[in-house]
This record gives structure tokens, sequence and C-alpha cells, in this order.
């Protein structure tokens, strides 16, 4: 039985690992860095990966918006921004990643806003 769990407990280290390095293989940008680039008027699109509820609240002017929830069925939509860098951002940070890796497992160029758009806000204030 003590065999079982400890086989269990590697399994969910090992995916846990697996996830975290793919998630720092993906360029972080902070919110400066995604103002500049907006600003040089650089080859990049905002995607907010956030509840519509969520939007609501407050969103980056411009971005897009799809819900990670969403994403999957709606990947077409992104197929005119295939040249470009996609910068995925939510509220901290963690779905935005995870969007990220969808779209970059689908051809697209792909960052993450670090720390979402909780950082973003605190960079305006």
């Amino acid at each position: 039985m003590n065999l079982i769990l400890y086989i269990l407990i590697a399994l969910v280290v090992i995916l846990y690992v697996r996830r975290t390095l793919r998630i720092r293989s993906i360029r972080q940008y902070r919110p400066t860095e995604v103002e500049e680039l907006l600003r040089a008027r650089s080859a990049v699109v905002l995607l907010d990966v956030r509840t519509a509820s969520e939007r609501r609240g407050r969103a980056i002017g411009g971005s897009l918006h799809i819900p990670l929830q969403s994403l999957r069925g709606r990947l077409g939509e992104l197929e005119k921004h295939k040249g470009k860098e996609i910068v995925c951002y939510c509220q901290s940070g963690n779905r935005s990643a995870s969007a990220a890796l969808l779209l970059r497992k689908r051809g697209h160029t792909v960052a993450n806003l670090r720390g979402g758009i909780a950082e973003w806000n605190f960079a305006h204030r």
C-alpha cells in the first residue's frame, strides 16, 4: 500500500515540475514592457482570458477577450494573428500561462503578462 502511495506522490511531483518548466519557458513581460510594446506599435496582440464578469471590472484597452474555458473552441479567431506575438493576461498570471501554453502548441508566438491585470493595475495607480 505504501508503494502505491509513493508512486502517486512521485507522479504528482513529476507532473508539477513538468508544468512549471513549461510555464517558465514562456516569455514573461512586466507591465512596463507591455506598455513599451504597445507604444512602439509592435506586432503584439493582448489576449484577456478572464471571465466576462472579471473583464467588466477593468481591462487593458484594445485587448481581445476569449475566456480560458472557451479558448480551445475559439482558436480559429486567433489565426489572423499568427505572425504576431500574443501576450496573454488574466487576474494574476496563472490562467494566462495555461492559455499561452495552449497557443504555443498551436504554433503561435506567445508571452504572458507577469502578475496579470493585478500587477498592471498596481503599476497604473
